[in-house]
């Protein structure tokens, strides 16, 4: 760290969900000297000390273009990924595996002291679905017929030969529960249930029921929190893995009382084969394999955060899903080409 200038910052994947509310929070530190937001298309934001270029890592022939960008960093924030096309898992494998592989090398290549992943739930075998949940030593195997899993699971082995290839490098791994903020809802919206989707029917009033299925828990957490504990990974000499969520455990009872709607048990099979046919139709973005990995994820413990990043999340996990609701129905957005805003009806 340049004790004048301050820490100079890379962000990929910086005009996302994540990579927004990361670069926003890094630019409003003044231990930050400067980020520089990497993506594929430059958005139309602008941020206290921060500038942007167009990088698509699925493109990249090689690190050496990376290198260049990485050069005179104090830090390489990567969270780039591609969530679709669910039906070619060849494609997404060029930008998520092999793109991150190439922004590895090139953090190496540039002398960067520090590298902070992004991995995810995702990443873990399946575990326990009840508190106080499972801390970052649990397997991360993830669920193999998951693509999704199965590249953040294949990227964590590949993070164990890097530590130990190249220990003066500073590696921490997050692995966060569901991330939602208001902004990100329409992007979420198009990957998940698809561009039909009429946003404004996403009610209390129209949601009479919600369905109650083994498996059905999870975790959620809001963007901005976990753009804090990016923060405090940059600026804080740790390493390891850190599992990020926030209280309470959502299941189908809470779900409910968030909704005001009825709670419905309804068999898994028949959830899992209404998603494949209209997956195979490509009537729908999300993948059966996924919905099969959600069932399995596990509970996290997010003690360790708390205690050596200092990190606690301002809002719930039910805070974060009503905004999430609420960006929905309004068709909220971001100035970049991932969270662009649109209202479907």
């Amino acid at each position: 760290m340049n004790e004048t200038t301050g820490l100079r910052v890379v962000v990929t994947g910086a005009t996302g969900n994540v990579g927004t509310s990361v670069v926003r929070t890094l630019a409003e530190d003044p231990r930050v000297g400067s980020v520089l937001g990497l993506a594929r298309r430059v958005p139309d934001l602008a941020f206290p000390r921060t500038e942007w270029a167009a990088v698509d890592l699925g493109e990249e022939a090689d690190g050496d273009g990376l290198a260049g960008w990485f050069a005179g960093a104090d830090a390489v924030v990567h969270l780039a990924w591609r969530f679709q096309p669910t039906h070619d898992p060849a494609l997404t494998w060029q930008t998520n595996v092999l793109g991150s592989l190439r922004v590895f090398r090139a953090v190496v290549a540039a002398g960067v002291p520090a590298l902070v992943h992004a991995s995810s739930v995702g990443a873990y075998s399946p575990g326990p679905k009840e508190a106080p949940g499972v801390d970052e030593s649990w397997p991360t195997h993830g669920w193999p017929d998951a693509a999704y899993c199965r590249e953040k699971s294949y990227l964590e082995r590949v993070l164990d030969t890097f530590e130990y290839e190249h220990p003066h490098v500073r590696v921490v791994r997050m692995r966060p529960a569901f991330l939602f903020k208001e902004t990100s809802a329409s992007e979420q919206r198009r990957i998940f249930a698809g561009r039909f989707l009429p946003g404004p029917l996403v009610r209390p009033d129209l949601l009479p029921w919600v369905p109650d299925m083994k498996g059905l828990v999870l975790q959620a957490l809001h963007t901005d929190d976990a753009a804090d504990a990016y923060r405090q990974a940059v600026l804080r000499d740790v390493s390891g893995a850190f599992n990020l969520a926030a209280d309470p455990v959502v299941d189908a009872r809470v779900l409910g009382e968030l909704l005001e709607a009825k709670v419905v048990r309804v068999p898994t099979g028949v959830v899992r084969a209404a998603l494949a046919a209209a997956w195979s139709a490509r009537l729908a973005p999300a993948s059966p394999h996924l919905f099969d990995a959600v069932l399995r994820l596990p509970v996290l413990d997010a003690s360790r955060a708390r205690r050596e990043l200092g990190w606690q999340p301002l809002r719930t996990s039910t805070d974060a899903i009503q905004e999430f609701l609420e960006g929905v129905r309004k068709g909220s957005g971001e100035q970049t080409a991932p969270l662009a805003g649109r209202r479907a009806s």
